[in-house]
């Protein structure tokens, strides 16, 4: 194959890792176009492996990226929440469950708590399945540090992600009753499913009106919930759709999105809720929608 065809055939590879490294589809799409810039640059005779050089590319920038950016998360305005993505309906394999599971927004959520590196060697490894000495080449540490590296990824990690994964079909039935207590303004209908524990997480981005705290416990959430229906959204529109690998909700208000929500779900219960309301990062959404008309 040409360079070009070799860029184009691992392309969905290397968004994959940007949008998972930075959880940003804008950031994840400037990441391959830089790394397409420095591949046109690269003589092919120094490349063994197009696929592990690309790789290496994109993983060393988003790296840097996440770095010069913690300063701009920092001084963002509430909660800051991964950009929702749309993504296909799929048969509910193991592989691809484990798939969807590291595209999720909860998943997501919980990879902000390491740091870049970490971050970086922990997807490469668990997600996308590098031997450690390749792993080593891309993040300039030997294959026993990325060893090192994974481990402690792993055990800052151990205590927020749920052991035994729920199906889809499971999913989409608790985001059902979810919408159909909501809709009713049924409060005792909406606690069954929510865990005693529960987080909802709004992100408005200091742009548009939302929590700028997170809301914890079921009676406070689901009454939070309640009050924005019957107050904001009575006559809202509700859309069905998989966002993030994982069943979730657009509700449109007049014509437009008003938010993405997806759902942590652990059991039978709600155990974290999420709400992208910021409209920079419901843009690409729109689009995509737009192109299904």
């Amino acid at each position: 194959m040409s360079p070009l065809d070799d860029f184009n055939h691992y392309r969905p590879m290397l968004f994959s890792i940007a949008y998972r490294m930075l959880g940003s589809v804008t950031d994840g799409e400037d990441m391959v176009q830089e790394t397409f810039l420095r591949w046109q640059q690269t003589p092919s005779e120094t490349v063994r492996s197009a696929k592990t050089y690309l790789a290496t590319i994109i993983t060393r920038l988003c790296i840097d990226h996440m770095r010069s950016a913690r300063v701009r998360r920092e001084e963002y305005v509430g909660t800051w929440l991964p950009e929702p993505i749309i993504t296909q309906q799929s048969h509910d394999s193991t592989d691809l469950m484990e798939l969807a599971d590291s595209l999720s927004t909860a998943f997501l959520v919980v990879m902000e708590r390491l740091s870049p590196l970490e971050r970086a060697v922990f997807l490469l490894r668990d997600v996308f399945e590098y031997d450690y000495d390749e792993i080593g080449h891309m993040v300039g540490k030997s294959p026993t540090n990325c060893r090192q590296i994974l481990r402690r990824a792993k055990q800052h990690l151990a205590a927020q992600r749920p052991r035994f994964p729920v199906s889809k079909s499971q999913q989409e039935q608790i985001r059902s009753h979810f919408l159909d207590a909501s809709s009713k303004g049924d409060l005792q209908d909406l606690l069954l499913l929510l865990a005693k524990d529960v987080t909802f997480c709004s992100d408005g981005g200091g742009l548009v009106v939302a929590a700028i705290k997170p809301l914890h416990g079921a009676m406070k959430v689901a009454r939070f919930l309640l009050a924005v229906r019957r107050k904001w959204l009575p006559h809202s529109v509700s859309r069905l759709v998989e966002i993030n690998g994982q069943p979730g909700i657009i509700q449109y208000l007049d014509g437009n999105i008003h938010s993405v929500t997806t759902f942590e779900i652990v059991g039978d219960c709600i155990q974290s809720i999420y709400s992208v309301r910021n409209p920079e990062k419901l843009e690409r959404i729109c689009k995509d929608l737009s192109l299904d008309r």
